[in-house]
């Protein structure tokens, strides 16, 4: 069970870095390079934007409680 939470924790916290790096930034930087640049040039970029953030959201949750739960579980 232990193992399971973990590998959750880690594929979580890859996934939020990922997530973390797709936002729009307000200088460009690693957004543009990720396709940030290019959906911000069509008219539906904010339904994106806000699935992003409603992704992010989730996957900090997940992360959150995979912690909480480790910890439950490997306390002494």
């Amino acid at each position: 069970m232990t193992l399971g939470i973990s590998i959750a924790l880690v594929l979580a916290s890859l996934l939020m870095i990922l997530l973390v790096l797709l936002h729009k930034g307000k200088g460009g930087g690693l957004s543009d390079m990720f396709g940030g640049g290019f959906s911000s040039s069509y008219g539906g970029s904010s339904v994106v934007e806000r699935n992003l953030d409603r992704l992010t959201i989730i996957t900090g949750v997940v992360w959150f409680v995979c912690i909480i739960a480790l910890g439950l579980l490997l306390r002494p």
